[in-house]
């Protein structure tokens, strides 16, 4: 049995524990897909890896948010046809 969550329906505050509990899920399995004392070993103390990630991950939202309103707009304008599931 699969389930989805209906994050169409998350309030900010939910959809922000839920990133949480994926990150965590995600990170979890990393973990265990190798030795964690030399992983930990590698990135260091330094924050260069977690600064990487973070400007990373800004800059995939920034992107994720450009490609939205384009597709908003090319729905708009009848350039493309969207399907509403409710």
């Amino acid at each position: 049995m699969k389930l989805k969550p209906l994050v169409e329906l998350f309030t900010p505050a939910v959809m922000n524990d839920y990133a949480t509990l994926c990150g965590w899920a995600l990170a979890g399995a990393h973990a265990r897909s190798g030795d964690a004392a030399k992983i930990s070993g590698y990135m260091g103390k330094k924050e260069d890896f977690d600064k990487a990630l973070a400007d990373f991950s800004e800059a995939y939202a920034d992107q994720n948010e450009q490609d939205h309103q384009a597709l908003v707009q090319a729905v708009r304008e009848g350039r493309l046809e969207a399907y509403l599931e409710r």
